[in-house]
């Protein structure tokens, strides 16, 4: 990789000779902290599961395992926990979601539904070690039956609606809370990844949804983030990238009525907004792209398509031309 830095803004006058000496000193190498960052940003970039294919090119353009490894290992966590990746734990444990709220130390991820902490190995993208998790990992028995009725309600609904998806529900603030009365909140996360590179389709669907149990006044306050991201490259590239946010509010009394209530209302607005997707592709041919083409030709006219004869083009250059005179 190769910069070229030229001063535009010169006034003096070179000769050939001078010229190219002065072109060769401009002409620089890209120090390997500038080539770690560029590699950095095609990982992060890259579409949902296919970090392992750029990362193999990358390593092959950049023929310098230092500069690569250095890259991987920071592109490689940001990228998995953006994406949610969930990988399979030994020991048939199940799998566990790479996410920044479950995230403990170092390469450590929680698995709330087992109560087993993940040692995760970033750029090989596999589950390495299990472990028990502790005590002060886990949240106390009064969130713990909230955080366990949210996740049955949404294991359920991500059952039916991905079938390929996985969900988790973390205690993110107040996780020591011992008793009614005081305030806790959980988030849902849940990612779903349908990848076919041998059909040239890569898609994903990550949604966030943070729960706010307002327990002295009984309600739950809901805000999601929704992102959906495709990539279709047969023989062109193109890419997806769409994001939506919502809030809502409901009333609860106990931890499955308020959970029944929450799986509900994400049920209602991730729906709503599949069918809004759907309804905007619907309209892409007879509106988006009808609307991206000159609607007049340059002559601002409309085509006279029942009288083209007098667009005879043969016939107006022979007359120019003198031909057949």
């Amino acid at each position: 990789m190769r910069a070229c830095f030229l001063n535009l803004h010169s006034t003096h006058c070179f000769t050939n000779k001078s010229r190219k000496k002065v072109m060769a000193e401009e002409e620089t190498e890209l120090s390997d902290k500038q080539k770690k960052e560029i590699a950095k940003w095609f990982l992060l970039n890259a579409p949902a599961g296919e970090i392992q294919y750029v990362a193999k090119d990358l390593k092959s353009v950049l023929n310098n395992d230092d500069v690569y490894d250095e890259a991987a290992s920071e592109a490689f966590p940001v990228y998995n926990k953006s994406h949610m990746i969930c990988l399979e734990m030994p020991g048939r444990f199940g799998d566990v979601l790479v996410t920044s709220y479950g995230e403990l130390q170092g390469n450590e991820y929680l698995d709330p539904k087992t109560a087993q902490v993940a040692i995760v190995d970033h750029v090989k993208q596999v589950c390495t070690e299990v472990r028990p998790a502790t005590d002060e990992e886990l949240p106390t028995p009064y969130v713990e039956e909230y955080r366990c009725a949210l996740e049955a309600e949404m294991l359920k609904y991500v059952s039916e609606a991905y079938p390929k998806g996985s969900c988790s529900v973390y205690c993110i603030n107040g996780k020591d809370v011992e008793g009614p009365g005081y305030d806790f909140e959980l988030v849902a996360v849940i990612s779903a990844a349908r990848l076919s590179p041998q059909n040239f389709c890569t898609g994903s669907w990550r949604s966030i949804w943070n729960i706010e149990c307002k327990d002295d006044i009984q309600v739950l306050e809901l805000k999601g983030k929704l992102q959906v991201g495709a990539h279709y490259f047969e023989e062109g590239n193109v890419q997806l990238d769409a994001k939506h946010e919502c809030r809502d509010s409901t009333m609860f009394q106990s931890p499955d009525d308020g959970a029944i209530a929450i799986a509900s209302l994400i049920r209602h607005h991730e729906t709503e907004y599949l069918a809004s997707l759907e309804a905007s592709y619907l309209n892409l041919p007879d509106a988006t792209f009808k609307d991206l083409r000159r609607k007049l030709p340059v002559t601002r006219t409309l085509f006279p398509w029942h009288s083209t004869s007098q667009f005879n083009l043969t016939r107006e250059i022979s007359k120019e031309l003198g031909i057949g005179k």
